[in-house]
C-alpha cells in the first residue's frame, strides 16, 4: 500500500498525509513476516521489487512491518506486506537512515543534546506536507492464494483512489476515515457484537460485514476492485 502525491516534486517526490516520524518509522523499524508459516525479521526497506499500475506507472515496494496483528492471529504459510514508493525513494531513505539522520538517541553539538530524529522530522515536515487542494492518491493491492476444492485460486482486490476536489478531502483521509465510520455504523446497527478488543481482521471472517463495509466504501467513491483466476 502507499500513498502518495499526484504531482512528483523533486528530491522526495512524496507527501506525508500524517506525522514524519510515523512515516520514518517504517524506514527503520524491522519488518516481520510470514514465510514457510514461520515468523521472518528483515530490515526496513529491503528486497525492494518494481510493480506496474495502471494509470500511475512503475512503483518499488519495500519491507515494511505492517502485517501487525496479522502475523499472528491467520495462520498461512506465506504473508507479507510491502509499501509503496515512487522510484527512487528507497535508496534515499536507506541514505539518511544509514548515515544516522533517523536515529532517536540524542547527540552533542557544541554543547547541545539534539536527537537526529527530531531534527531530521523539521526538515523533512515542510518539504512532505500536502498543502492545501494539493492531491494525493492512495494506491492498495491485496492477493491471497491457496486450494480450494482441489484448485489453486487466487483472489485480488484492487483500489486506487484520489483526492476529490468536490469535498476537498485527501484520498489517505477518505480511504481511513470512511472506513473508521463504516465501523461505527456496523456497531450502532448492533451488526458486530465481540466483546474486548478485535483485531481488525476478525470482522474479515463474517461475510455480511465485509459487504457492509465494502458497499459503504463504495457509496463513498472508496472501491475495492475484485479479481479472480484459477492457478494452472
Amino acid at each position: 500500500m502507499g500513498g502518495l502525491p499526484v504531482v512528483r516534486t523533486w528530491p522526495y517526490e512524496y507527501k506525508a498525509v500524517f506525522s514524519p516520524i510515523d512515516v520514518i518509522e517504517e524506514y527503520t523499524r524491522p519488518a516481520r513476516y510470514i514465510d514457510g508459516g514461520r515468523m521472518v525479521v528483515r530490515e526496513a526497506l529491503s528486497d525492494p521489487e518494481l510493480l506496474e499500475f495502471p494509470g500511475i506507472g512503475t512503483l518499488e515496494a519495500f519491507n515494511s512491518d505492517g502485517l501487525r496483528t496479522l502475523a499472528t492471529t491467520i495462520k498461512g504459510d506465506y504473508m507479507i506486506e510491502k509499501t509503496l514508493r515512487y522510484k527512487g525513494h528507497i535508496e534515499k531513505m536507506a541514505v539518511l537512515r544509514d548515515t544516522g539522520f533517523f536515529n532517536k538517541e540524542p547527540m552533542n553539538i557544541n554543547g547541545v543534546m539534539i536527537s537526529p530524529l527530531e531534527f531530521t522530522s523539521k526538515l523533512l515536515f515542510p518539504k512532505w506536507k500536502l498543502q492545501e487542494g494539493e492531491e494525493d492518491l492512495t494506491i492498495m493491492q491485496v492477493i491471497t492464494e491457496g486450494l480450494k476444492d482441489g484448485q489453486r485460486q487466487r483472489y485480488t482486490w484492487n483500489l486506487h483512489d484520489r483526492y476529490d476536489p468536490i469535498s476537498g478531502i485527501h484520498s489517505m483521509a477518505r480511504t481511513t476515515g470512511y472506513t473508521a465510520t463504516m465501523a461505527a455504523r456496523m456497531l450502532a446497527q448492533g451488526l458486530y457484537t465481540h466483546k474486548g478488543v478485535s483485531a481488525p481482521e476478525f470482522l474479515g471472517k463474517d461475510p455480511k460485514i465485509v459487504s457492509f463495509l465494502l458497499e459503504g466504501l463504495r457509496r463513498r467513491g472508496v472501491v475495492y476492485r475484485e479479481e479472480f483466476q484459477v492457478i494452472e
